[in-house]
């Protein structure tokens, strides 16, 4: 199973609650599908996103100060609560070391591969049993409200993940799970958690969230007011950081962007480390403009170019991460949303052949790729070549990598891009068979903003919710 098969699984870094789950998404069905492939609203609810980063610290940061604690303090005897075995008593329910293994094991999965230095993994394992408290006062909290979560339902949830990555074969799924450090058990646990907090909010809290047509036509009159202008969605890890503390906060956001840049998540970084009220989203802004941000933020996102990391750099209040996920005029058609209907055309090497070989065989396929007289002589011109065809006709533009992107935008159909790929992939070209531009603008419904305004709210009081639960809670750390 490759890396990139385990990305798809396990956007589950959420499976130790640090980013958004698939398994949510795959329970949620249809109507919560349709929510997320619709535009964005966001001029109307990025400012209040993306001023609340540094507001929310200020409060934070008041919050503290109320409590008249000394800027210095002397500790007073030798307890650590970050050296404390990782097992806790939740209202009763215990939490084993082994439940935060196997959560913890999925979270090393979902990072690639890639080594975790024994700090962060301290780190990360305060962090998993954080989240696995939350996750069992949610299910308490459904419990004690009377909502069940059944198990013939976290089964079929759990069967729709595996079906999206090992086919039909869940067994294959608990074989690799059990080979990774974790069970299924564990995933399963998780989507009862998921499952029993949707079912929860959707009683208690949904019904008394209310938004207004009026702040829905004043969020679509925004959007015709800034047709035709950028906007860049984004993401942002946030630290704050005090006169005393800036060189220590620097030098942690620096090691933020090394493990980033190195394989690891920003979303599951953001969820961890930033103290923006995006923290809870994976630190996306959503899709923003650039007078709605902070100056210093607004002056680094200008420069920037999609998939772009950059950072740490100082704002008021400590230091900032930024991402851009991608940049998009607003309510205007993007060219990368054509769907395309391509022919692959690949040829492969048998092992040991050599790179004067390789390079030669190359050169041949090339030119006789040239001969091909448009789609319709793919087949016979690929059988020719001793080629392998694959044909795609819904592929989207912004799905293919950003080089082929650039490639295919220029192409005219039965054209084909130059030869890209490797002895040990094989060597492939793309043909374009068909281009269906998108139509109109981007402009959301009434009804999609409204959803958007509704999920807004909703998610600040699930937070406050679960910010209750905490308080309410006994719990004993072992």
């Amino acid at each position: 199973m490759t890396f990139k098969t385990v990305s798809s699984l396990f956007s589950l870094a959420a499976a130790a609650g640090m980013v958004l789950s698939p398994v949510a998404l795959s329970a949620q069905a249809a109507p919560q599908q349709a929510q997320a492939q619709a535009p964005a609203a966001a001029p109307a609810s990025a400012p209040s996103e993306a001023q609340s980063a540094q507001g929310q610290a200020a409060q934070d940061a008041a919050a503290v100060n109320a409590l008249g604690l000394p800027s210095t303090i002397s500790i007073l005897g030798k307890n650590d609560p970050n050296k404390r075995t990782a097992t806790a008593v939740v209202n009763g329910h215990v939490l084993t070391g082994t439940d935060i293994d196997h959560r913890l094991a999925l979270l090393v999965a979902a990072n690639k591969g890639q080594p975790i230095p024994p700090d962060e993994m301290q780190r990360l394992r305060a962090q998993v049993l954080r989240n696995l408290i939350d996750e069992t006062l949610q299910i308490q909290e459904a419990r004690a409200q009377d909502i069940a979560v059944e198990k013939a339902q976290v089964d079929a949830s759990y069967a729709r993940v595996a079906a999206q990555n090992f086919g039909q074969e869940t067994a294959k799924m608990d074989a690799y799970l059990k080979a990774a450090g974790s069970s299924a058990a564990s995933l399963k646990r998780q989507i009862e958690g998921e499952l029993a907090w949707q079912r929860l909010l959707q009683r208690n809290v949904q019904p008394f969230v209310n938004v207004s047509d009026e702040e829905v036509n004043d969020v679509l009159q925004r959007l015709e007011a800034s047709r035709g202008t950028d906007e860049y969605r984004i993401g942002e890890i946030y630290l704050a950081a005090t006169p005393e503390n800036r060189a220590q906060v620097e030098a942690n956001a620096r090691k933020i962007v090394e493990q980033i840049r190195a394989g690891g998540s920003f979303v599951g970084y953001a969820r961890q480390f930033s103290e923006a009220s995006t923290a809870a989203v994976g630190g996306d802004l959503g899709w923003v403009r650039l007078e709605t941000l902070p100056a210093e933020m607004a002056e680094v996102a200008r420069q920037m170019q999609p998939n772009q990391l950059v950072g740490p750099f100082p704002i008021p209040g400590g230091y900032s991460i930024l991402l851009l996920i991608d940049k998009r005029k607003v309510l205007s058609a993007d060219p990368r949303d054509a769907t395309l209907s391509l022919k692959q055309l690949s040829i492969s090497f048998p092992a040991g052949t050599t790179q004067a070989a390789a390079t030669a065989k190359v050169q041949a396929f090339s030119e006789g790729v040239k001969t091909i007289k448009g789609c319709g002589d793919a087949e016979a011109g690929a059988a020719r070549l001793g080629a392998q065809v694959v044909e795609n006709d819904q592929i989207k533009l912004r799905a293919l990598p950003e080089q082929l992107q650039q490639m295919m935008a220029n192409l005219q159909v039965g054209q084909t891009t130059v030869p890209f790929g490797s002895i040990e992939e094989g060597v492939r070209v793309l043909m374009l068979c068909g281009r269906d531009d998108p139509q109109g603008d981007n402009k959301p419904s009434f009804q999609q903003v409204m959803n958007q305004i509704e999920e807004e709210r909703i998610g600040k009081r699930a937070q406050r919710y679960l910010r209750d639960l905490r308080n309410d809670a006994y719990i004993e750390y072992n």
